[in-house]
């Protein structure tokens, strides 16, 4: 079984998908490992501890990529590194065609088994292979940082000889992975913090971080899928969410935003009204920009600047600590390789639902409904 890491060609990527410690692993498993040269020195993994750790080095990315048996990649590679996959690849990572069906194609013609990590299930058994749930970690602390940096004021309450500074007020939207650790991250530096989600089971672990939830009157259970995700409201719904929320926004000086909806594009919760009544030097970070944005004013990678009220959409905030986000992503990674390595062999059993449910292409064939009907459409 020879897996190969290449390095990642996306604009601003600077994680690998596997780290030394990882390789190793992999290799006493019975597995020969090849890393392109240079793949991690963006996250501080020189390749002597690749070759250390017992990885062969590649210079020739075309050669790495027909080689292997196993690719594993961070981000999606691009089409002409899609079409140097040999015939019954594996190929892992995070792949999602976002609606792209030429991915797909190239996948099927190579007959490549794909598996996107980001359907992995939220199950006790697949903790530590969940993907988004550890770079959401690192997205939520991020953002927190990212909004006190840019707000024109302190967080914590200070009382000096030369009066007192009141705390900065914080409204976190969406109490998920990412959600949760911007509300400890704001309390942490000393923010009053509010957070909201229409999933009330999550309030508890709002309150213990010491953030107050806010009650909008429509949340239960039934907003919640069987994965753990919040699903798409109602239209009264929404209606009576935003006027609950825009209350809140417009006392808030920093707010974050993290609400995403699974294979869809991301709900509005900040409307452009509700920014243009934000006070001047207010700030909100939209984690949600990839999908859309949740608010009205988002422009992926974008500052917007609405009436002295910035509007940042950061699209991958865990590539900007490489280091413990690849050590995290190669875990993960890792973790599931292990599922379905065995004795050297790549053998797959589509009754786990580990491997169905993040299955993408096998053996000429799109799988799932999602995939499958993105590729009968552009068939159409």
């Amino acid at each position: 079984m020879r897996i190969a890491v290449p390095a990642e060609t996306a604009a601003a990527e600077t994680r690998v998908a596997l780290v030394p410690r990882s390789i190793a692993q992999l290799v006493a498993a019975g597995a020969t490992v090849d890393v392109q040269a240079g793949a991690g020195a963006a996250a501080g993994y020189s390749d002597a501890a690749y070759g250390e750790a017992g990885a062969g080095l590649a210079t020739d990315r075309n050669r790495l990529l027909g080689d292997a048996d196993l690719v594993t990649v961070v981000q999606r590679p691009a089409p002409a590194d899609l079409k140097q996959l040999k015939p019954g690849v594996v190929l892992v990572g995070l792949l999602d065609p976002g609606g792209d069906p030429q991915p797909l194609r190239l996948l099927t013609e190579q007959r490549a088994t794909a598996f996107r990590l980001e359907a992995m299930p939220r199950i006790s058994r697949a903790q530590d292979m969940d993907v988004l749930s550890s770079m959401a970690t690192l997205a939520g602390y991020k953002a927190a940082l990212l909004g006190a940096d840019r707000l024109p004021r302190l967080f914590p309450l200070l009382m000096t000889a030369a009066g007192t500074i009141t705390p900065a007020r914080v409204l976190v939207l969406g109490a998920g992975v990412a959600g949760l650790q911007a509300i400890a991250t704001c309390k942490r530096l000393g923010a009053v913090v509010e957070a909201y989600d229409v999933r009330p089971a999550v309030r508890d672990q709002v309150e213990s971080l010491g953030a107050r939830f806010v009650e909008v009157g429509i949340e239960s259970e039934e907003q919640q899928d069987a994965g753990g995700y919040a699903k798409e409201l109602t239209e009264d719904a929404q209606r009576r969410e935003q006027e609950v929320i825009g209350e809140h926004v417009r006392e808030s000086d920093l707010v974050i935003t993290t609400a995403f909806v699974p294979n869809k594009k991301a709900p509005v919760l900040i409307t452009k009204a509700m920014v243009d009544g934000m006070r001047h030097g207010s700030v909100v970070v939209d984690l949600a920009a990839p999908a859309g944005g949740n608010c009205e004013y988002t422009r992926p990678d974008e500052d917007v600047d609405v009436n002295g009220v910035t509007v940042l959409g950061p699209t991958n905030l865990p590539a900007t600590v490489p280091g413990q986000a690849s050590q995290l992503y190669s875990h993960n990674v890792t973790r599931f390789i292990m599922q379905i390595l065995k004795d050297g062999e790549i053998r797959l059993d589509f009754d786990d639902v580990v491997v169905a449910q993040t299955c993408m292409t096998h053996d000429g064939k799109a799988m799932g409904e999602q995939m499958s009907a993105l590729l009968a459409g552009a068939a159409a």
